[in-house]
């Protein structure tokens, strides 16, 4: 079952349980690519937007890592390719755009000073910093 469901008219996130993410979560990498279908665009410049990236855990790219024009964020249907960015405990995969038009404007300089994993993982598979 999609994590990412349509209830009464309303996206609902409904992801597996935790030892399905458990398992899945080893599985996944950090920087590791992903194609997924935007499924919700709740408030632009509030949270960020939903992904389904045909898993039974749904991903996430938060507004911090999307651009401050939100004409510039992608659509619901639009399908694209994302990276894994951060894992948790959490059942959800933080994701980043691979395309840079959909990452926030300052991406470039902001990842190469940022200190996180994500952001290491990111400079180490496409060879900055």
């Amino acid at each position: 079952m999609r994590p990412w469901r349509s209830v009464d008219g309303q996206f609902l996130y409904l992801p597996a349980g935790q030892d399905v993410w458990d398992q899945l979560r080893s599985r996944l990498q950090l920087g590791q690519q992903l194609t997924g279908t935007v499924v919700w665009v709740p408030n632009p410049r509030a949270t960020g937007i939903g992904v389904d990236v045909d898993l039974p855990i749904g991903g996430f790219v938060d507004v911090f890592q999307l651009p401050h024009d939100t004409t510039r964020w992608p659509v619901v249907g639009t399908q694209m390719a994302f990276y894994v960015w951060w894992m948790d405990d959490r059942p959800q995969i933080r994701l980043l755009p691979a395309d840079p038009h959909y990452r926030r404007e300052d991406f470039d300089e902001w990842v190469l000073h940022e200190d996180t994993l994500a952001a290491a993982a990111y400079r180490a598979h496409h060879g900055t910093g």
